[in-house]
C-alpha cells in the first residue's frame, strides 16, 4: 500500500500556492527530469506531497546557486543507491544473509 504522500492528487495550480513556486517553473522543474508528475486522461499534471516537498529542496538547491543537471545527477545517485539497497536486501532474504 502507497503512502498517501506518494498519491498524485495535486494540481499544478495548489503546488503554485503551496511552495511559491511559479507554474512556469514547476514546468520547468518538469522538463529537466527533477519530478514526474502523473496526466490525466485531459492532460492536467498531477503532483503528490512527495513532489511538493521535492520541488521545495530544489528551489532551495537553486536559491544556493545549484544548477539543475547537478540536482538530477544527485537524484540519480540516490535513486541507484536505494535501488542496490533494494536489490541487497532481496538477496539477503532469499539466501538468508545478513
Amino acid at each position: 500500500m502507497s503512502s498517501y504522500k506518494d498519491k498524485k492528487v495535486i494540481s499544478i495550480g495548489t503546488v503554485n500556492e503551496l511552495t511559491g513556486l511559479s507554474v512556469r517553473q514547476i514546468r520547468y522543474y518538469e522538463d529537466k527530469g527533477l519530478i514526474y508528475p502523473e496526466r490525466t486522461k485531459r492532460g492536467t499534471r498531477k503532483y503528490s506531497f512527495a513532489d511538493i516537498e521535492m520541488l521545495l529542496q530544489i528551489a532551495d538547491k537553486r536559491e544556493e546557486g545549484v544548477q539543475t543537471g547537478e540536482i538530477r545527477k544527485d537524484l540519480e545517485k540516490k535513486e541507484k543507491k536505494v535501488v542496490e539497497q533494494m536489490l541487497r536486501g532481496q538477496l539477503n532474504a532469499h539466501f538468508k544473509m545478513k
